[in-house]
C-alpha cells in the first residue's frame, strides 16, 4: 500500500520530500489497527455494528500513538485523516475530505485500492479493475478526484 501511495504521490508531481513523507504514512497508517483483537481483524464473516464501531477508532488511536514523536512530515495527522471521504463521511471526524491533508487523501485512495484488490479473512479478492472501477466510479463523491 506504501508503494502505491508513494506511486500516485510521484505521478500527482509532489516533490520528492512530501512523496517519501506519504510512504512512510501508508507504511504505518494502520498501527492503530494494534489495539483492536486479533478475532476482530480476522474474522471470516462480516463484522456486527459494534465491532465495526472498534474498527473505527484505529485512526484515532494510532494519531495518539505517533502525536508526540517528530517527524519531517505530519504523519500522525495524516493517520489520523486517511478514512475520512468527500462530504464528511468517514472516520473518525466528519469534516471534509477538502480539510483534510493531501497526504492523508492520498493514502485513502491507495488504502481503499490495496483492500479491495486483495484476499480479506471475509471475502475473496476482488481484484485490481474491481478496485480502480470503484474508486473512478466515486471520483468526487467519496474520493478527492485531485488525487484520482
Amino acid at each position: 500500500m506504501a508503494d502505491l501511495a508513494r506511486a500516485i504521490a510521484t505521478d500527482m508531481g509532489l516533490s520528492k520530500h512530501q512523496t517519501e513523507g506519504v510512504r512512510i504514512a501508508g507504511t504505518i497508517h494502520d498501527i492503530g489497527k494494534i489495539a483492536i483483537p486479533s478475532e476482530i481483524l480476522s474474522k471470516p464473516t462480516r463484522l456486527i455494528e459494534l465491532e465495526f464501531e472498534l474498527i473505527k477508532t484505529h485512526p484515532q488511536v494510532g494519531y495518539d500513538l505517533l502525536k508526540n514523536i517528530e517527524f519531517q512530515w505530519p504523519i500522525a495527522q495524516i493517520v489520523l485523516q486517511h478514512h475520512r471521504r468527500i462530504g464528511g463521511s468517514g472516520y473518525p471526524e466528519s469534516t471534509s475530505v477538502t480539510e483534510s491533508l493531501l497526504e492523508a487523501r492520498i493514502i485513502g485512495v491507495a488504502d481503499v485500492v490495496e483492500a479491495m484488490s486483495s484476499h480479506r479473512p471475509y471475502r475473496p479478492a476482488l481484484g485490481i479493475d474491481k478496485a480502480l472501477e470503484e474508486i473512478e466510479l466515486n471520483k468526487g463523491i467519496l474520493y478527492d478526484p485531485v488525487v484520482v
